[in-house]
């Protein structure tokens, strides 16, 4: 999983500082909450298009994306959560490095690294669907505006 991995090298979780670590963690928790606005965004579009759906097979398909969006956004929650966690036990190392046992600790970190990664897979995926619905559906609004100019 390397879409979220933005280290200088790959033993990077096993060599570096706990301030790095820090700093790459800090990142992630902006690069998070960045996810979680745009989550907002999807909604919104999802809410907007919904009322222009006539056909059940739409309505199935939007409630289908509706659902997992907002199984990503509960899982952007977690993540956010497990972060700050982590950005607290980070904070303990920096002051006292014998707080918690290193390996154990890098291990922790790297997971997470490797969930951020599988929540990004995850938000892509996401985005793609309700950017396709939405455009599929901006394009039959278009249909019906064009459709109305000639009967009038």
């Amino acid at each position: 999983m390397s879409d979220f991995r933005n280290r200088p090298k790959n033993n990077f979780i096993h060599e570096a500082t706990w301030e790095q670590l820090y700093v790459l963690t800090e990142h992630w928790k902006s690069d998070i909450e960045f996810y979680k606005q745009d989550l907002k965004f999807l909604h919104h579009l999802i809410d907007k298009y919904f009322l222009y759906l006539t056909k059940k097979e739409n309505i199935d398909v939007i409630l289908e994306v509706e659902v997992s969006l907002l199984e990503v956004e509960k899982q952007c929650s977690i993540l956010l959560q497990r972060i700050d966690k982590h950005l607290h036990h980070l904070s303990a190392l920096v002051e006292d490095p014998f707080t918690y046992v290193s390996d154990k600790f890098r291990e922790e970190h790297e997971q997470l690294e490797d969930d951020l990664s599988q929540f990004l897979k995850d938000f892509r995926k996401n985005r793609k669907e309700v950017f396709s619905i939405t455009e599929h559906m901006m394009g039959g609004e278009e249909l019906i505006k064009q459709l109305n100019v000639l009967h009038k």
